[in-house]
Parts: structure tokens; sequence; C-alpha cells
């Protein structure tokens, strides 16, 4: 009996290594895993039998697993799905003309500091841009960008 004492600790280090093989895999599995050992620990901290202790630990793990992972992995994926980023993140920015545009082409600065090399969209009318300007980023082409002056 004296060994049931003690089984606190065993069912903390297992939520321990659970905890380590979560960090390392990154799937909510072995969390879910983990947490059910804490269940299985409080479980053990009030004295009951072995065999119930594991029975608890493994209905919370289960319900944890079906019923709490698959939402908890939906908002996960859900929210990074919005965010653009790189080349992305650049279209329908602003920016300011820099060099002048000659030939329909010159530099231009973006709101977020990036300075490109930039192109006027063949859907405005050709013209010279002068330096000031501002512009809108309508598409990337290579390390060019195409733009239109922005309506005022």
């Amino acid at each position: 009996m004296d060994i049931l004492m003690w089984a606190w600790v065993g069912w903390l280090a297992v939520a321990l290594i659970c905890l380590v093989i979560e960090l390392i895999t990154l799937e909510l599995t072995f969390l879910m895993l983990g947490a059910g050992s804490l269940v299985g620990m409080v479980a053990s901290l009030t004295g009951l039998p072995l065999w119930a202790q594991i029975i608890i630990a493994a209905v919370a793990a289960a319900l944890l697993l079906f019923l709490v992972r698959p939402s908890l992995l939906e908002r996960l994926h859900r929210s990074g799905q919005g965010a653009r980023t790189n080349v992305d993140a650049i279209a329908g920015l602003g920016g300011e003309v820099t060099k002048q545009f000659v030939r329909l082409v010159g530099e231009v600065t973006l709101t977020n500091g990036e300075t490109w090399t930039a192109r006027l969209s063949p859907v405005t009318r050709p013209r010279d841009l002068d330096v000031g300007e501002r512009v809108v980023v309508t598409a990337v082409d290579g390390a060019t960008l195409v733009i239109v002056p922005a309506e005022r």
C-alpha cells in the first residue's frame, strides 16, 4: 500500500514526458494525454485505487482527444489563414514616388518603408509621375511593382 501513496509522482512524470513530446510534435495529441495524466494524478491524491486512477485518466484523455483537440486544431489553423505575408502583403499598399517616372518607370517608397522599382499599370492613362505623388500597388511582377496613381 505504501507504493500507492506515491502514485501521483508517476502520473506527474507521465504528464511531463507527454509535455516534452508535445513540444517536439506540436499536434496537441500528447498535450491531451498529459492532461489526462494530470487528472489521474488528482485521482491518486484523493486516495482512489490504482485501477480507478487508470480508468479515470484514460477516460479524461479520450474525452480531451475527441472533444477538445479537434476544436483547438480548427481554431489554430483558422487563425493563420487570413494573414498575408511577403509579396502577397504588398498588393494594395500605398506609397510615394521617390524618383520621377520617365517612360512609365520609376522608384517608389511604400508605407512599410521599402523602396522598389515600379512601373505604371497598363490600365491607367500613360503619363510620367512626379516625386512626392501618391500611388497604390496593384501587383508585383518579379522585382518590380505595378502601380496606379492614388485617387485624391
